[in-house]
């Protein structure tokens, strides 16, 4: 098993860009090339269109965690039952959602700006669940989204079945005005490929020393070359402590999807629309399920804070949970059903909130996307060149007054505790995999 991402083959690869060599001056320079070091790219070259940005990644951009998720625009996210309408959270629900619902526009504006073609569905998609206990109070769910904007409705039996063909799921909360779904692969390419002349790109080159350089800015050293720069935005998601922060309160957790075939039987025609759908778990340790263009299922049931990446061996008993994942819900798919599956990093937080932050004077950097990357870290790379110029907005302030990681112990502390808690997450989910 090769760990080949369904969504970069989809998509297709661009070119490959050259290695740093030797020694560079910048005004900016960014490190990651993902959805958020790609939007920073672009707003500063919009904003300053006479300065030097370098981009580094310490692989290929494009193809890390950003284009390895499942395709969710998520503007609206399911409301906790302490963030319903009428409760004291719900006001803390409302900015989180004027966040969500600027970051999913922000999403939307660059794909147009852009001209990218990334299959972008605008319709939404489901929070569903097999046993009711994990969708309690529905229709106040339903009441307090639409409160903040969304267009949402609550479906059931028959109905659900209907609509994802399979009668797996008992109840959901169908959720639009904001929520859509696209390929992610897609659209980060998208990002890259239409990245202006200023913004030089550097593929392979990790960051071995990041330290103030003498006199003003800072030297950022790789194996081949070094970078001086007025500024540094770091946006490599839980991956901080690589470029020496250590003290971001993120972490890495490991997931694995995997893509179907096309299902062309007249069976699945029959059974499947053209459109497609996605379906989020209520539950952290739930699956993720999207019907595809082309009608492609994709899967995501596993979940786990790893020290170390899945292997060839490891990823094949994680595929066989996929196959389980989806003969439950529609009997008949083989393991030789499946084309692709692959590993990917979210970038994860104790409080769910993001690492957003003027690390030292011309430092700055944000983490801890929770899931939501897509639409976040489109919108963090602009916020992120706004508090980095000293631009301030009502949207930033939002995002500055959320952004409270948490603590997390010291190791082996933490390692054993998250270890533990998902461990735990997983079997309160085992029903909904």
């Amino acid at each position: 098993m090769n760990n080949h991402c369904g969504w970069i083959a989809l998509a297709g690869e661009s070119a490959p860009r050259a290695r740093l060599a030797g020694t560079h001056r910048a005004d900016w320079l960014i490190i990651g090339g993902g959805i958020t070091g790609l939007s920073a790219a672009h707003t500063l070259a919009a904003r300053f269109p006479g300065q030097r940005v370098v981009l580094l990644d310490r692989q290929r951009i494009a193809q890390g965690a950003s284009a390895r998720n499942s395709g969710f625009v998520v503007s609206h996210e399911l409301p906790g039952a302490g963030e319903l309408l009428d409760t004291p959270g719900f006001a803390g629900y409302q900015v989180a959602s004027r966040i969500g619902v600027a970051a999913g526009n922000e999403v939307r504006q660059r794909i147009r700006e852009l001209g990218i073609a990334c299959e972008l569905d605008n319709g939404g998609y489901h929070f569903a669940v097999h046993e009711p206990a994990h969708l309690e109070n529905p229709e106040q769910a339903v009441q307090t989204l639409q409160a903040v904007g969304a267009e949402a409705c609550y479906l059931e039996a028959n109905a659900l079945e209907r609509r994802l063909g399979t009668g797996f799921y008992t109840r959901a909360i169908h959720c639009a005005g904001g929520n859509g779904l696209l390929q992610p692969a897609q659209y980060v390419k998208g990002l890259a490929d239409t990245l202006p002349e200023q913004v030089a790109v550097y593929e392979n080159s990790a960051v071995t020393s990041l330290q103030r350089a003498h006199g003003q800015g800072w030297k950022v050293t790789t194996a081949t070359g070094e970078v001086q720069a007025r500024q540094v935005l770091v946006c490599v998601g839980a991956f901080l402590p690589r470029v020496g922060l250590n003290r971001s309160g993120t972490f890495p957790l490991e997931l694995s999807a995997s893509i179907t075939r096309p299902l062309n039987e007249a069976h699945w025609q029959a059974l499947f629309d053209t459109r497609g759908w996605g379906v989020l778990s209520t539950l952290p340790g739930g699956c993720t399920l999207r019907l595809l263009p082309g009608r492609r299922l994709l899967i995501r049931n596993t979940v786990e804070y790893r020290q170390r990446d899945l292997d060839a061996s490891a990823l094949a008993v994680r595929q066989q949970r996929h196959l389980l994942g989806l003969q439950k819900r529609f009997p008949g798919i083989q393991a030789s059903d499946f084309d692709y599956t692959w590993t990917g990093h979210l970038s994860g937080t104790r409080s769910g909130e993001p690492y957003f932050a003027r690390v030292a004077d011309g430092l700055h950097a944000v983490a801890g996307c929770n899931g939501s990357g897509v639409a976040r870290g489109t919108l963090w790379g602009r916020l992120l060149v706004e508090l980095a110029s000293g631009a301030d907005s009502a949207l930033l302030g939002d995002v500055l007054s959320q952004a409270a990681p948490g603590y997390l112990p010291p190791k082996p502390f933490f390692d054993i505790g998250a270890s533990v808690r998902m461990a735990w997450e997983v079997h309160r989910a085992r029903n909904e995999r």
